[in-house]
């Protein structure tokens, strides 16, 4: 379904404005975009969701550009001390963040890639979306 190139990629960037160049970075960040979109949206589409290709190497290609800008960026390691909410400014306190914790409240989050890829995400019975 993932059928990215660096190739692929470097057009696309450059349609927007980025320049992408053919090395060997540029392909090591891609095989971790293709990853983390693979493990974190793909594998979670909902059954019989055909996506458009397209819209999946296009989310790859921006995972690729934050993944290319910070190498881990989507492998970030945090310890449940980490996921924290301030919660009060005076006296500077912290909350840890409840119902957000483990590797869902630790994965970093782009807003593009997730309306890219939302309308094939699986939905729960008796989950509404408004």
């Amino acid at each position: 379904m993932i059928t990215a190139s660096v190739a692929d990629w470097i057009v696309y960037a450059a349609a927007r404005g980025d320049v992408i160049e053919n090395t060997a970075a540029s392909a090591q960040a891609l095989v971790r975009a293709t990853d983390h979109i693979q493990f974190t949206y793909v594998d979670r589409f909902g059954g019989g969701v055909t996506p458009d290709p397209d819209v999946v190497n296009a989310a790859v290609y921006e995972a690729a550009k934050l993944e290319l800008a910070t190498p881990g960026f989507w492998s970030k390691t945090f310890t449940p001390d980490q996921q924290k909410v301030l919660v009060e400014v005076k006296g500077i306190k912290w909350e840890t963040r409840g119902d957000a914790s483990g590797a869902e409240g630790a994965t970093p989050v782009s807003t593009k890639i997730e309306a890219m890829l939302r309308r094939y995400m699986l939905r729960l019975p008796g989950v509404f979306t408004v």
